[in-house]
């Protein structure tokens, strides 16, 4: 076992133990950007001018008018930014723009005495625009040739052979929705500055040294002049990752113009139209299959809907490429991406980030072929199932193969799927107007940013005198349970109780150059960083330990807070020993550091191993449909998920839960809508708020919900032997899309293809019933040279 993954006598970590703020956030003593303001004097709100039009050159801007309003301290533009005016990485996001490129674009920002004075000053300022023809839906772009970014290409094998050796090609599209990452707190900031000059900002963001960064390069400052510090965040999902920049940048130019600090706080109707989105994707496929069924060639486009800016739309792309295999071995394949330009918000880092995206594409096709293929979906997909010593299509080999197949067994006996099935036969039968589906679906998705330099972490570990720990690391919170592993890591490494760990808010001048907390590696990273800065303490202190006990230091052991001898009863106590060694003037802090090793990647030739390693997982899911409306339940959901050896179970239990159950939502419920019509309001969207935008709750939960964590699977070479967990349990609800696939298809004849739009919202569901009614689509079989099925109708025409 490797020095990472190895766990010490009686560990910290593994242990169930409750969030680390949990007692705070029911209380509401939790602190959150926003509270602040309540502990700050002097404080001015900021407002932004929105311009209700989807594109158009501003040819007038005039604040003379707000600064009339009572209350209105100063109106902030372009001309008074000392830096750049830019809020992105890209240099394609300007901070105050020139042209309006989206429905509520913001143009300036007011600053008021209370929110109320600034709200108004906004509503005063004048902006005329040059209207210009836009772009809003997906569709638009594609026709319009309207692209921006980089173009990947994903090759392997021979596609044209694997082709004509296949005994079915099927070919089709699929077009389905966005998603809104809908946190409970929306984006802010607080900014002010000292005596000395220095910039302090409060911001909810997941990546705050590169928040830290757009702050300084705006106003013209070294990183060194600026802090950025992220106590907590209500919710982040990705949508923290890179979007709250320009809100923390707004704030800090505020208080270096005005003296005073600012706070900038959108409300949910600014946030949900001034804030990316998950990317919509649309997909073009082709795929064949050999006469058993197995995967012989797969072509497809994968176009996302990147909105206005680039933002992070490239990685995006590029890892829907590298997870559209998902759990299947495509020995042949042509995956080519592209992002389109539209005047939308700029869309961004979601949950998964691209991985759902290409893991949808597959996975539907494998839905809408089974039947053609006369196979059930179940036999299909695991007959395509990666196998030990087969590699990804850009060409990393997959380890632990095995796990694909075991978590899919084991769920297949947790679930009593065979049994199951024949009830809901017997119950399909008897139940002309009502149907159940049951669907079983796995996943692989890997771990690790793509991007290899953000593949390091950083950590600041202190001891005090009286054997108190502080940690402090670059993983921001925001209700995952990061700070919780990183204090049982860390007691876990010193080889004490948890009660004598504190962690410290995270912040850029205690640990730089941090990357996002995103990709699902927060846990690794961190840990690492962590578990390498106390086992540097653990080193001076057992040399302390081992002269005090008359021992080598090899030969000393520190449990439970006491440092023992083996074989003797000799024993030093924690506090005793740091004691001890202050005295004897041993340094008791240190900084650790980790990078992810193993890892290469050659983004042109869109091959290597970008990924340390795969988590695996598998769910089955029940649900029954009404056939006059289309309206359904989540029955039952078993579920067995690969985490390693977890770090902290009852919270990876229930990022398992919160994952699906978000998952559910972005596949059945949540259906984003923009106006694409030639009035007055084209680009606005129409769905901005959680009347019109429908979110999971807990009538939308399974009415049984079971989730096992996978025994015996420790990761090598991975913290304490652990594994991620954010991400991949959001991809498990595709068990839920195809159940209702399966539902669909039970009003039908035997044997129908069922398309199901996504969102499969109830409207979908029963659109896909009278498609079941009618047959389902069988047509357009080719004999010759294999059959070659046309299933293109898109999977939005009934939406």
């Amino acid at each position: 076992m490797s020095h990472l993954s190895e766990r010490p006598e009686k560990p910290v970590v593994g242990r169930s133990m409750p969030h680390e703020s949990a007692a705070l956030h029911v209380t509401g003593a939790a602190l959150y950007t926003d509270d602040l303001i309540h502990r700050t004097r002097d404080v001015l709100h900021a407002y932004p001018v929105q311009v209700m039009k989807a594109h158009g050159t501003i040819t007038a801007l005039r604040t003379a008018p707000a600064l009339a309003v009572p209350g209105v301290v100063r109106v902030l533009t372009g001309a008074d930014v000392p830096g750049v005016n830019d809020a992105g990485m890209k240099h394609d996001e300007p901070l105050f723009p020139d042209t309006v490129m989206f429905h509520g674009h913001a143009v300036a920002w007011v600053l008021g005495e209370s929110l109320e004075a600034a709200r108004l000053g906004a509503a005063a300022v004048e902006v005329e625009l040059d209207e210009q023809p836009s772009v809003i839906t997906l569709r638009e772009a594609m026709a319009a040739g309207s692209f921006h970014g980089a173009r990947p290409l994903m090759l392997t094998g021979d596609v044209d052979a694997g082709f004509e050796d296949s005994a079915h090609v099927f070919s089709g599209e699929f077009q389905f929705s966005d998603q809104e990452h809908f946190y409970l707190e929306t984006h802010a900031a607080l900014a002010h500055v000292d005596e000395n000059g220095q910039m302090f900002v409060q911001s909810s963001t997941q990546h705050p040294s590169e928040t830290q960064e757009i702050v300084a390069h705006v106003l013209g400052l070294h990183s060194h002049e600026v802090t950025v510090q992220c106590l907590r965040m209500g919710g982040g999902f990705g949508g923290k990752e890179m979007q709250p920049h320009g809100f923390a940048a707004i704030a800090a130019l505020g208080a270096r113009l005005t003296g005073r600090p600012v706070r900038v706080r959108l409300n949910r109707t600014q946030d949900l139209t001034m804030s990316g989105k998950r990317h919509g994707f649309h997909a073009a496929w082709k795929i064949g299959f050999d006469a058993e069924g197995r995967i012989q060639a797969l072509d497809a486009t994968l176009t996302a809907d990147g909105g206005w800016s680039l933002d992070l739309s490239e990685p995006v792309v590029a890892r829907a490429l590298c997870h559209i295999d998902n759990t299947y071995w495509i020995p042949n394949a042509r995956i080519a991406g592209r992002i389109a330009k539209t005047h939308k918000v700029s869309n961004t880092a979601f949950r998964g980030f691209g991985g759902p995206q290409g893991m949808l594409v597959i996975e539907d096709i494998m839905g809408r072929c089974a039947p053609l293929l006369g196979l059930d979906p179940m036999e299909l997909r695991e007959r395509n199932f990666y196998r030990q010593g087969q590699s990804t299509p850009y060409g990393q080999p997959v380890p632990h193969a095995e796990r694909i197949s075991v978590v899919w067994r084991q769920v297949q006996e947790d679930a009593a799927i065979a049994e199951r099935r024949r009830a809901i036969e017997a119950f399909n039968a008897a139940h002309p107007h009502t149907k159940r589906g049951l669907a079983l679906t796995g996943i692989k998705f890997g771990i690790s940013f793509n991007l290899t330099a953000f593949n390091q972490a950083g950590a600041l570990v202190l001891v005090y005198k009286d054997g108190s720990v502080l940690i402090n690391h670059g993983g921001t919170e925001m209700g995952q349970g990061l700070h919780t592993k990183m204090l049982q890591v860390a007691a876990t490494t010193l080889g004490i109780g948890l009660h004598k760990v504190r962690l410290a808010p995270t912040r850029t001048d205690k640990v730089p150059n941090t990357s996002a907390t995103a990709a699902s590696a927060g846990a690794d990273l961190n840990g690492a960083a962590v578990k390498n800065a106390c086992e540097q303490i653990r080193e001076r202190l057992l040399s302390v330990a081992g002269t005090q006990l008359g021992a080598n230091a090899s030969d000393v052991r520190i449990v439970e807070g006491v440092a023992r001898v083996l074989g003797s009863d000799r024993e030093l106590p924690w506090d005793d020993l740091v004691r001890t060694a202050y005295f004897q003037r041993v340094q008791l802090s240190a900084a650790g550091f980790y990078r992810t090793e193993g890892l290469h990647w050659d983004a042109s030739a869109f091959q290597g191993s970008p990924f340390k390693y795969f988590s695996y997982g598998a769910a089955a899911a029940e649900v029954e449909v009404d056939g006059f409306t289309g309206a359904y339940r989540i029955r039952r959901v078993d579920i067995v998920h690969d985490v390693g050896d977890s770090l902290s179970p009852l919270i990876d239990i229930g990022q398992v839960e919160g994952g699906f159950v978000q998952g559910a939502g972005w596949l059945t419920l949540e259906d984003l809508r923009w106006d694409a019509g030639e009035g007055p309001g084209r680009g606005r969207l129409l769905t901005q708020a959680a009347s019109t935008y429908k979110l999971p709750s807990f009538s939308e939960m399974p009415e049984e919900f079971n989730v096992r964590l996978l025994e015996n699977a420790t990761e090598e070479g991975a913290v304490y032997g652990s594994k991620a967990v954010g991400e991949p349990p959001l991809m498990l609800a595709f068990s839920v899309r195809e159940a209702l696939r399966q539902a669909a298809a039970a009003f039908g004849p035997a044997g129908a293809c069922v398309e199901l739009a996504s969102p499969a919202t109830p409207e979908a569901v029963y659109w896909a019933i009278e498609s079941a009614r009618g047959g389902g689509a069988r047509e357009g079989v080719h004999p010759s040279g294999g059959s070659a099925v046309a299933a293109d109708a898109s999977a939005l025409s009934h939406a």
